[in-house]
Order: C-alpha cells, then sequence, then structure tokens
C-alpha cells in the first residue's frame, strides 16, 4: 500500500493562480504523453507516486490523452482510486476538451453540448465527482466565445468543476471570453498556454492580458518536447522521439534548426551548475503571470532532476541578457505537424 513522503511540502514551491485562492506546485505533471493504454501500468504508478513525495500536486489531463484516446483518464482514474485516495484534497486534477474525441459533430471544439458531454465522459473515466480545472483545450472558430464560456460555468454550477480555465487562447482571444466570465462570475483563474525558450510570443501577446486581469498561467510544452535538455546535444539518439519519423511531436529538422542554439545554453547552464533542463524551467517561472511549468515523464527519475530546478531560480542580469542574446538568432520552432 502506497504511503506519502511525509515530508513532501517541505521543498516544493506552491504559487497563487493570479488574485485566486488557488495555489499550484510550481512544477506540474503532465499526463499528455506515458500514460496511455500502450503504456505500462506499473511504470505510471511509480512515475504518479513519485510526484507526489516530491511535492508536486498539480496533475494535468485531457479527454484525448492516450492513446488510445481516453485510456490516460481512466489509468490515472485507477491510481486515484488505489494509491491517491486518501491525498484527494492535496492534490489538484484538471481535464480538458476540445480536440477530438469522438466522431460527428460533437466530439471536438467548443460548443456547449461537447464540453458538457466530455466532461461528463472525463468524469466518469477518472471516478470522480469533480475536477478542480476544467478547461476549454482550444477556441473554436464557428462558435460564440459567450456560448463555450457558458458552457464551463455551468460545469462549476453543476458542481463537476471547482474552477475553469483555457489553453491555447491568443491575447485577444483571452480578453473576449474573460469578459464572459466577468459577466457571469466564474472562477476563472488559469490560462495554459505552449511557452518555453523557443516559443516566447505569449510574452507580447498574452502574458500582459493575464497580469492587467490577475490571472496565471501554466505552460506546456516548458521542454520544448526534449530539445532544451542535453538528449539532443550529440545527435539523436536511436530510441528518441525525434528518431521517430512518425512522430508528430518532433523531427529531425527541429533537432537539427536549434542545436547551435541548444549547445550555447548548455554552456550558460553548465556555468549556473545545472543542467539545461533545470535551467530551462527555472527561465520559465521567472515571469510572474506562469504559475506552473508542466513537464512530462517515462520514468520517475525524471521529475527527480527536474525538481532540483527549483534549487536556483534566480537569474542575474547578465545571464538573462546572455540567454536572450543566444535566443535572438534562433526563430520559434514549427509545430505545424502538430
Amino acid at each position: 500500500m502506497y504511503q506519502a513522503d511525509s515530508k513532501r511540502y517541505d521543498n516544493m514551491v506552491y504559487n497563487h493562480l493570479g488574485d485566486s485562492g488557488l495555489q499550484l506546485s510550481a512544477i506540474g505533471l503532465g499526463l499528455w504523453h506515458n500514460f496511455g493504454s500502450v503504456d505500462a501500468y506499473e511504470n505510471q504508478r511509480a512515475i504518479v507516486q513519485q510526484a507526489f513525495d516530491l511535492g508536486i500536486t498539480y496533475f494535468d489531463l485531457a479527454n484525448n490523452y492516450g492513446p488510445i484516446p481516453g485510456s490516460a483518464e481512466e489509468n490515472f482514474g485507477r491510481i486515484l482510486a488505489t494509491d491517491l485516495k486518501p491525498y484527494r484534497d492535496e492534490i489538484v486534477v484538471a481535464s480538458k476538451a476540445g480536440y477530438e474525441m469522438w466522431d460527428g459533430p460533437y466530439g471536438n471544439w467548443g460548443s456547449r453540448k461537447s464540453i458538457i458531454a466530455s466532461a461528463n465522459q472525463s468524469l466518469a473515466r477518472l471516478g470522480l465527482d469533480y475536477v478542480d480545472i476544467f478547461y476549454s483545450h482550444r477556441p473554436d472558430p464557428d462558435t460564440n466565445v459567450y456560448e463555450t464560456a457558458q458552457a464551463l460555468d455551468s460545469l462549476v454550477r453543476q458542481g463537476k468543476a471547482l474552477y475553469v480555465g483555457i489553453s491555447n487562447y491568443s491575447g485577444a482571444q483571452t480578453e473576449a471570453i474573460i469578459k464572459c466570465f466577468e459577466d457571469m462570475h466564474t472562477p476563472f483563474v488559469i490560462h495554459q498556454p505552449r511557452y518555453n525558450m523557443f516559443n516566447r510570443g505569449i510574452e507580447q501577446d498574452l502574458f500582459p492580458v493575464l497580469k492587467a486581469h490577475h490571472k496565471a498561467a501554466v505552460g506546456f510544452s516548458s521542454l520544448c518536447q526534449g530539445l532544451l535538455t542535453d538528449k539532443y546535444l550529440n545527435g539523436i539518439p536511436e530510441n528518441s522521439r525525434a528518431a521517430k519519423s512518425t512522430s508528430p511531436f518532433l523531427q529531425p529538422k527541429q533537432v537539427k534548426q536549434t542545436l547551435k542554439t541548444v549547445r550555447a545554453l548548455n554552456d550558460v547552464a553548465a556555468s549556473r551548475n545545472q543542467t539545461l533542463a533545470e535551467m530551462a524551467l527555472a527561465w520559465n517561472l521567472r515571469e510572474p503571470e506562469l504559475a506552473c511549468v508542466l513537464v512530462g515523464a517515462s520514468r520517475p527519475g525524471q521529475l527527480v532532476d527536474n525538481v532540483k530546478a527549483l534549487n536556483h531560480l534566480d537569474f542575474s542580469d547578465d545571464e538573462l541578457a546572455q540567454i536572450d542574446a543566444i535566443l535572438a538568432d534562433q526563430s520559434e520552432i514549427d509545430w505545424s505537424r502538430k
């Protein structure tokens, strides 16, 4: 029987989501990869146990995470029902709807029917009465933003979510839906954008909107699909994600595009007595609007290494200037195949 580490809260950092009372662990566990039906369940359990023992209390899912779609929620639901059952009130469970989940016009995007049906299915897979946060996973170009906002608001009023969030919305789209939430007094607390050293567009587009409305963000792709680690410093390992030509998430061209930059960043990290991954996570958290960074893991030890980023969150002005100079010649990563 799993028993959580009694010292799990000693070293983790917890940040408020804007002006709300909810706090997230500065590092959260994303279940996008490695938690599907094709992945070893005992390894999934070990990763989740390690996360919680390290003080990670934010667990991030979506209805379509797998493969197969929905299986990440099912597997995490099994872990919730056993290992984490005594600790349910200590953790924040989040899920999302908005990417294709089932056939037909209602298994995708942001209509009221789609969002509420997706939430009900997610709760069933997770074995929960409510999630702590439910997100609109992406804006729907063919649905009025008020309808999407109203659907999320309904989940709160029905007791199926405590808070709501959005993901992949631009600054202007975020401004528009925030006005809807304000009209309905919906507890909207979080935006989840892609953010890392190679994807910085939201610094000028989104962060000012969040700051103006006292809202926070949790960043995904925090290590840019592994590019911001030492994995690809000396080429593409045979069993890596980039080596799999069928992967929609990372291609060899993206490794080659960033190699010079990654090596220079690795030198800066070494001068700070950090790994590149540790520095990249710490650098993300320098942004005051970013309350949490999501990391994935294929084994428990990766989380132990990632949490070490919290030991050195400070940057000198010279270090930040050096990083900016290195990144100045690097274009944003093209994820058009995703």
